[in-house]
């Protein structure tokens, strides 16, 4: 039997301006800019420009908007027809050509300030672009070398060339390069051939480029320094780091010594030796080149503080960085229209076309208004929650003593500021300070408590900080295991588990006792 019946539901629905400010609190200092850029680009109502002289329009606007009775009569019949207006798909050739001309000049007029922080920089300058040569540019122009006897073994190296990862290692199979020729260029070949080609493009420099795995990036390396060094001494060291990665390679990645020395009959001092060597290769080929269409890769990719943090005799004076977030203004243009419209719209009868025209302009004027107060929004929003950070960890900004930072979860600064957790989630994600001490990451300053055998909390941080120093002192030829770790810190005060102590040198990138062993 089907029934009716009605019911309340309280729902939660975020306004586009929150999603737009929320997305706006998470991106960087270092790419706002890159937004910025992209709402000028599609708004055209939008500009830089003073801020004040925007406000001082948009007021004036707004009070002749209430000062005139008329007016609201006709904004509410404007109002009506907006949804007549809203499904109509085209507009009139001769509007499109009058509006494009606002958004021409707007487009044209973009500039930014070169802040470079605080500096202001109002001459067009040219940025020399640095032309990098990539990785497999350069193994390309080596394939004459080779002295390659047809014309498909040249594209077959290329083919095989173009195979090697970013990395500098092969990582596709032989039978797929066979198909890749096949369909791709027309060329049948064997894996005899691939095969051959591929232990000639393993002789280009970089040594090691077009290995399929680590151990034959060592091997190929280890044999190219042994073909151009004479010196006795190091041929015998380099002899036996080649049998050592050739039939050892196991317990040489495990660091099993004591079994290697044993197996290879030598000494203590010539196993040093041999590892010395090796520990010279280069596991990564293609280290030192650029890729142009990996922009992740960039050489000399340079942190830009959100906010920077400086003592001035005893104060802490907190700075936030707005070199990438001008000035932005509703473009006169757009409001002068407007204002056009109004003042002549009670002296004549205005056609659909120019309801529609306003529509539009009220539509991208409030749209400019809403990224402008976005913007404003979330300046105040970055520096109100790192103000409050500051305060929260101003014995480690004095100091710059990473055992002073305190225990500080997300809540405790949502406390304080009265924003969501979200909010101060959103903000220390990807974010920077330049302290006196170095730029650091907001979420450094974020750790979770313990309690000392005294009962005081103190940071994680600060634990980790110690268990960091204690493996910088130890012994190298006998590493501290986690248990003895755990008895140490228990010696100072700290009661935490081994499994604990694993988690934290995890989170250190610290390798297990066996594998931080050493030949001293």
């Amino acid at each position: 039997m089907i029934k009716q019946h009605v019911s309340q539901k309280l729902l939660q629905k975020l306004s586009p301006q929150q999603i737009q400010l929320m997305k706006l609190l998470q991106i960087p200092t270092s790419i706002l800019d890159q937004r910025i850029q992209e709402e000028l680009e599609v708004n055209p109502a939008l500009e830089e420009g003073d801020e004040d002289y925007d406000d001082e329009h948009l007021d004036r606007y707004d009070k002749n908007d209430h000062e005139d009775p008329q007016d609201s009569g006709s904004d509410s019949e404007m109002a009506d027809s907006n949804d007549h207006f809203e499904k109509e798909e085209s507009h009139d050739n001769d509007f499109e050509e009058y509006l494009s001309l606002y958004m021409d000049d707007d487009t044209a007029g973009y500039k930014y300030k070169s802040d470079d922080y605080g500096a202001d920089m109002d001459e067009h300058k040219t940025i020399p672009v640095a032309v990098e040569n990539t990785f497999h540019d350069h193994l390309e122009k080596q394939i004459g070398l080779l002295r390659l006897k047809t014309e498909d073994q040249y594209k077959i190296a290329l083919q095989i060339i173009g195979s090697i990862d970013d990395d500098g290692y092969l990582r596709r199979e032989p039978s797929a390069i066979i198909d890749d020729l096949i369909f791709a260029q027309n060329i049948d070949t064997n894996e005899k051939e691939i095969l051959a080609i591929l232990a000639k493009i393993q002789t280009f420099e970089p040594l090691g480029v077009g290995a399929r795995n680590l151990q034959e990036c060592l091997l190929i390396q280890i044999r190219g320094k042994q073909k151009v060094n004479n010196v006795k001494h190091l041929q015998k060291s380099l002899r036996i780091a080649e049998l050592i990665l050739e039939e050892f390679f196991d317990e040489f990645s495990k660091k099993h010594y004591i079994k290697l020395q044993r197996s290879l009959n030598i000494t203590e001092s010539q196993l040093k030796s041999a590892l010395d060597e090796i520990l010279k290769l280069n596991p990564k080929p293609s280290s030192g080149y650029v890729d142009a269409h990996q922009p992740n890769q960039m050489v000399g990719h340079y942190i830009i503080p959100d906010f920077t943090i400086v003592n001035r005799d005893g104060e802490l004076e907190l700075t936030l960085n707005s070199r990438n977030a001008p000035d932005l203004r509703v473009n006169d243009h757009y409001l002068e229209m407007l204002r056009t419209y109004k003042d002549h719209k009670n002296t004549q009868q205005n056609n659909k076309k120019e309801k529609e025209a306003v529509l539009f302009i009220k539509q991208k004027i409030e749209s400019a208004r809403w990224f402008i107060d976005a913007i404003k929004q979330r300046q105040d929003t970055l520096y109100k929650t790192m103000y409050c950070i500051m305060q929260y960890q101003s014995e480690y900004f004095h100091t710059g003593d990473q055992k002073k930072i305190k225990p500080m979860i997300l809540k405790d600064i949502s406390e304080v500021t009265s924003l969501d957790i979200s909010t101060i989630s959103r903000v220390a994600n990807s974010k920077f300070v330049q302290t006196e001490f170095g730029t650091k990451r907001l979420k450094e300053f974020f750790s979770e408590s313990l309690q000392n055998e005294e009962g005081d909390e103190v940071s994680t941080l600060e634990v980790k900080k110690i268990l960091s120093e204690m493996i910088i002192k130890e012994s190298k030829r006998k590493p501290l295991s986690d248990e003895k770790l755990k008895e140490l810190l228990l010696r100072k005060g700290y009661n935490i588990a081994r499994r604990t102590i694993a988690k934290y040198r995890e989170q250190l990138n610290i390798p297990v006792a066996r594998l931080r062993k050493e030949l001293v």
